[in-house]
C-alpha cells in the first residue's frame, strides 16, 4: 500500500507525532477540523499560498498563463498528474486536506465549498500553488503599517477589476486585486517592502482612486469582506492570487477546484526566503 492510499486518520496521526514549525502545525490543524476561516496572521513567518487544481488537459495552458501574468499569478510548486503531495512546499502537504476550506466548481458555476476534497480527488488532477500576498504582511507589519483586515479579523477584501490578463489558450479573464487601506506617509514605504517579494505579488498595482480599475462600491468587495477605510486613509491595491478563480469563471472549465477566498495552504517555507534584497 503506498502512501497516497493510507486513510485520513493514520496520516493525522503520523502527524501529531511530529513537533514541527508552524506551517505543519497550522495544516494539522486543518486536517483536524479545527481550522475552518481565514489564514490572515497564521503562522505569519511561514509563506502560504493560493491553490488551483485542473485536469491534466488544462494544466499547460495554465502553467502559460501563469507564466504570462507573473504578478496575480506567482507559481511555488505544480504538482505531477494524480499526485496530492506536495514535498517542495513541507513535509507531509496533502493538498486533499491542508487548507481550510475549499471550492468546487463545475461548468464555472460553484457548486460546493468542502472542507477536504478528498471525494473530489481523481487521478487526472494536478496541482498549482501560487504565491500569496499574506507572505509579504509580515514585513508591512514588521515595518510598522497596520493591516486592517488582520485588526478587524476579516478576509481582506478582494475586487475583479477591468485590468485584463494576458490570455493563454483557454484562459482569459480580468484581474483581481487584495485591498488594504493606509494612510498617505505609509503608502512609500509599502511600496518599498511589497517590492521586495516579487513571487508574491510584489509592489502595488493601483493606489487610490478605486473607479479607474472598474471597481464601483469599495465597500461591496467581490470576494472577502469589507473592512473600514478612515478619512485619512487611502485604498492601496494589490494583484491577486483569487485571479485564477475569476478566470475560471470566465473560461468555464469542467471541473476546477481552488481554495475559498482568505483559506490558503500554510507552507514549511519562510517568508524570507522569498525576498529579494
Amino acid at each position: 500500500m503506498n502512501d497516497l492510499s493510507l486513510p485520513k486518520a493514520v496520516s493525522r496521526a503520523a502527524l501529531s507525532a511530529q513537533t514541527i514549525n508552524p506551517g505543519h502545525k497550522a495544516r494539522l490543524r486543518s486536517r483536524n477540523g479545527e481550522a475552518r476561516g481565514h489564514t490572515a496572521g497564521v503562522a505569519p513567518g511561514n509563506v502560504q499560498g493560493n491553490l488551483m487544481v485542473l485536469p491534466k488537459d488544462l494544466a499547460s495552458d495554465f502553467l502559460l498563463f501563469c507564466q504570462r501574468n507573473p504578478r496575480p499569478c506567482p507559481i511555488l510548486a505544480v504538482s505531477e498528474p494524480g499526485n496530492p503531495m506536495l514535498p517542495s512546499l513541507g513535509e507531509d502537504v496533502d493538498i486533499r486536506y491542508d487548507i481550510p476550506r475549499y471550492r468546487v466548481y463545475k461548468d464555472g458555476v460553484l457548486v460546493d465549498e468542502p472542507y477536504d476534497i478528498a471525494s473530489q480527488w481523481r487521478d487526472d488532477l494536478v496541482s498549482f500553488v501560487l504565491g500569496c500576498s499574506f507572505s509579504f504582511e509580515q514585513a508591512l507589519v514588521e515595518a510598522g503599517i497596520p493591516l486592517r483586515h488582520i485588526e478587524e479579523q476579516r478576509t481582506v477584501p478582494m475586487y475583479r477589476t477591468n485590468i485584463a490578463t494576458t490570455p493563454a489558450g483557454v484562459f482569459h479573464g480580468p484581474m483581481v486585486v487584495s485591498m488594504r487601506p493606509m494612510r498617505p506617509a505609509d503608502i512609500v514605504r509599502a511600496v518599498q517592502v511589497t517590492s521586495r517579494f516579487p513571487s508574491v505579488h510584489g509592489a502595488p498595482v493601483h493606489i487610490g482612486m478605486p473607479h479607474l480599475i472598474g471597481i464601483q462600491d469599495i465597500n461591496k468587495p467581490d470576494f472577502g469582506e469589507s473592512i473600514t477605510i478612515h478619512d485619512d486613509e487611502m485604498p492601496v491595491f494589490w494583484a491577486c492570487g483569487v485571479t485564477p478563480q475569476s478566470v475560471a469563471m470566465a473560461m468555464k472549465p469542467a471541473f476546477c477546484l481552488t481554495h475559498a477566498p482568505g483559506s490558503m495552504l500554510v507552507t514549511d517555507l519562510t517568508n524570507n526566503s522569498l525576498a529579494s534584497f
